[in-house]
């Protein structure tokens, strides 16, 4: 099992629990809490088990920007997520602008 956020993924809420099939993030707070699974599918079957969550969820993220839904776009927004596709060859560094808005 892998954790995000210090030993125990406390401080950020996110534990990352990886098995042969799924991928389990717990994400959870006082105020709410709920898993999200990831699984392989149609579209992560390029990469290997342990690279498919970033995989999917970066997918998913993109084509969900990609979208350009005002529904979507306005519930990022107040939920104060952003999502920016970097280039492969920067997929390890640090971003040096802002977010760009869903």
């Amino acid at each position: 099992m892998a954790e995000i956020g210090g030993e125990t993924g406390a401080s950020t809420g996110l534990q990352i629990t990886s098995g042969e099939d799924m991928t389990r993030i717990q994400v959870a707070c006082e105020h709410q809490q709920g898993l999200i699974y990831v699984v392989p599918a149609e579209r992560s079957w390029v990469c290997n088990s342990e690279a498919l969550p970033a995989h999917a969820l970066a997918g998913f993220f993109r084509e969900l920007v990609a979208l350009q839904r005002p529904e979507v776009s306005s519930l990022m927004q107040q939920w104060g997520i952003y999502f920016r596709q970097l280039p492969q060859s920067e997929a390890s560094s640090e971003p040096t602008d802002g977010p760009a808005t869903g």
